[in-house]
């Protein structure tokens, strides 16, 4: 059964791949969807992914599923919509690799996901469920999610939760705010950018947001920096963590390989674990997470730039 199992969008990323002859940008398709990209860094690493999330009955929708399985991640939670056509996003770069996206989504294919849809297999026999916000921009997948994960945590289940807010997907940021608030409580482990932060607490100080939000319930609150490394906040302290300079090229994945190489590190530990878990191990797997989403910033894509174990561990040496 499944370390990890992942529940929320998988999409098509059509990334920035040059130019053609007439001077028209051109687009590679790419596999993504943050869930799925955790996942992969997850498998990436030798630990066992499940995912749960909706794609169309098209051309897309068997890559993408292909495309897990490729992974190595089970994908037997993938189902197919005949009518709606898979979510896609297309990509777009500034001079320093950061990223911003234009969608394909109204609706998208995993918007559509009910709760007969959920194979409840996989979420029973793992140890830990991870989802993030963009579940929650409409029904049915909203209530089902919701459902899902708050029956996950009842039952013991480890939850993970990063909320990968885009504005361009919600009607208002009011509303955005309000859904991702709303799941705080369940979730043992945090990841939030410094936008997310910001957006939840008012606060532009990382160790004063971190510690904010750790009053909402989570355990362990992670905010991710970019090019400034992360900074964390748990019961036995908080703090920040260096980065790891590398030679930026697409930022599209290193939050979900930072994400997915952190429940790497701390799979297989209780909720009692996790909320005790000393300083000095909580920045140890930051750092190795650091190295991940860094490395990650070294390709194209979210899926395909997931770095190997090796890659990791010789980063820095």
């Amino acid at each position: 059964m499944p370390d990890v199992t992942a529940v929320g969008e998988l999409l098509i990323d059509f990334t920035p791949a040059g130019f053609g002859a007439d001077g028209a940008m051109l687009f590679s398709r790419q596999p993504g969807g943050a869930p799925a990209n955790v996942l992969a860094m997850i498998a990436k690493l030798g630990a066992k992914a499940a995912f749960i999330g909706k794609v169309g009955e098209d051309s897309f929708g068997h890559f993408l599923k292909e495309t897990l399985t490729g992974a190595g991640i089970d994908a037997s939670g993938v189902v197919f919509d005949k009518e709606i056509h898979t979510t896609l996003a297309f990509v777009h770069l500034d001079s320093k690799g950061d990223r911003s996206f234009s969608f394909c989504r109204n609706p998208g294919a995993d918007l559509m996901l009910a709760k007969d849809d959920v194979n409840q297999e996989l979420v029973d026999g793992c140890g830990m469920l991870h989802f993030g916000s963009l579940s929650f921009t409409s029904e049915p997948c909203r209530s089902t999610v919701l459902e899902l994960v708050s029956n996950a945590r009842h039952a013991g289940k480890v939850i993970s939760f990063d909320p990968n807010y885009r504005k361009l997907l919600w009607k208002s940021e009011e509303e955005a705010k309000a859904q991702i608030e709303n799941a705080l409580p369940l979730a043992d482990i945090l990841k939030v950018s410094e936008e997310e932060m910001t957006l939840l607490t008012k606060e532009t100080d990382v160790l004063t947001g971190a510690a904010e939000l750790s009053k909402k319930g989570p355990s362990i609150v992670l905010v991710t920096m970019g090019a400034e490394g992360a900074a964390y906040s748990c019961l036995n302290g908080s703090g920040t963590v260096k980065p790891f300079p590398v030679k930026t090229i697409d930022t599209t994945g290193a939050g979900d390989a930072f994400m997915g190489a952190m429940l790497h590190q701390l799979k297989g530990k209780t909720k009692e674990e996790l909320a005790n878990i000393t300083e000095s191990e909580l920045r140890n797997a930051i750092e190795f997470a650091n190295k991940a989403g860094a490395l990650a910033t070294t390709k194209h894509g979210g899926i395909p730039a997931m770095p190997t174990l090796e890659e990791i561990n010789a980063l820095g040496q």
